[in-house]
């Protein structure tokens, strides 16, 4: 008579949920909610748009992601999307570059004037009025505007932002 194996067969669908060897999976599954809290803590943060200047590229109430490791190895080029501290980490405006240090900026019949050329802005979608005498920004710093500019020129908030006030790229 043959003898019956005292083992019995794992059910198909705990070694699809669990695999074959359940304990490295949980180490699998303890190492990905570590690195998933340390990323979110340190390296991505959340900025939630709060009104209607970066429309249409971003959708008022939409929640993106500010890369904080973005510029580690490079500066902020012009056409980048950042965030930057307003007022401590937790108060961030969600701007796009458009001069960069050392450069001299002005508005004239609605358009950006960098260095006396018109800046091309294919995100910029609706004409605006906006007028501005040139300004030159100094070593360290950027000027930032939101994409809506069908806005009028007051109610953004625009202007020089130093490099040590932005926080990281915006996630697409």
């Amino acid at each position: 008579m043959a003898e019956r194996s005292s083992t019995t067969e794992t059910p198909w669908w705990w070694a699809i949920v669990w695999g074959r060897r359940p304990e490295r999976t949980l180490v699998r599954v303890v190492v990905l909610v570590i690195v998933c809290v340390v990323v979110f803590k340190f390296v991505l943060l959340p900025i939630q748009i709060d009104g209607p200047s970066m429309l249409p590229t971003y959708k008022n109430h939409r929640i993106n992601f500010v890369n904080q490791m973005a510029y580690l190895f490079h500066e902020p080029q012009r056409g980048d999307v950042i965030g930057i501290r307003f007022s401590g980490k937790s108060i961030m405006l969600m701007k796009r570059i458009i001069a960069m240090p050392g450069e001299t900026i002005a508005f004239q019949d609605g358009h950006a004037v960098i260095d006396g050329k018109v800046l091309e802005e294919p995100y910029v979608k609706n004409p605006c009025n906006w007028e501005a005498p040139p300004r030159t920004l100094g070593p360290a710093e950027y000027y930032v505007v939101g994409d809506n500019r069908a806005m009028a020129q007051s109610d953004h908030v625009q202007g020089k932002a130093s490099r040590e006030r932005i926080v990281g790229k915006v996630l697409l």
